[in-house]
């Protein structure tokens, strides 16, 4: 039976919401990235159809931005895939010792394609880390949490995602009215 939610049919059409239709039994790697993979394209949903009004601040004196959510969680993503887990030697594309709020700060019309260029590459590159891994037990270090296994930081992303879709939400719905999951 289809609960019909008039909400979300809003952004994407009756009858087309695929996010939550991962398996929700059997392999856990599997589950872990369905769920990843639905906040991801929670995030994208939430900023579809809008361009420069992606940088568009919240409420003072918040910095909170649609692009600015991109611009970190593309660092996030960076971090815990690129620097933690596969322990290349990268800095943070927006942030930085200096300019902490950098991915916030400079969130700004102009870097709007290259916002979402540097998103996509890091989803890529954690989406091919994760397929690839031998098991979930594979382990990085972090200066904050020590020892962090593969599945840690899946479920930590989840969290991280979710957090920040709830404040695209509100976003959002600032924006331009539009609400839904």
């Amino acid at each position: 039976m289809r609960i019909p939610d008039r909400r979300i049919e809003l952004f994407t059409g009756a009858g087309s919401e695929q996010r939550f239709a991962g398996p929700a039994t059997g392999d856990e790697r599997a589950m872990l990235v369905a769920v990843l993979d639905a906040q991801r394209a929670t995030l994208e949903l939430k900023c579809a159809g809008l361009e420069a009004e992606l940088a568009e601040r919240s409420v003072a004196p918040s910095s909170l931005s649609l692009l600015g959510l991109v611009r970190h969680l593309a660092d996030v993503e960076r971090r815990w895939f690129r620097a933690v887990l596969a322990r290349q030697d990268v800095e943070l594309r927006f942030s930085s010792p200096d300019r902490p709020e950098g991915d916030f700060d400079g969130a700004t019309p102009g870097t709007l394609e290259e916002s979402w260029a540097a998103w996509r590459e890091e989803v890529a590159f954690a989406r091919e880390f994760t397929a690839t891994a031998p098991h979930l037990d594979i382990e990085g270090h972090d200066g904050w949490r020590g020892a962090v296994s593969l599945r840690w930081v899946l479920i930590h992303m989840v969290e991280e995602y979710a957090r920040h879709n709830g404040h695209a939400d509100l976003l959002r719905e600032r924006i331009d009215g539009a609400v839904g999951v």
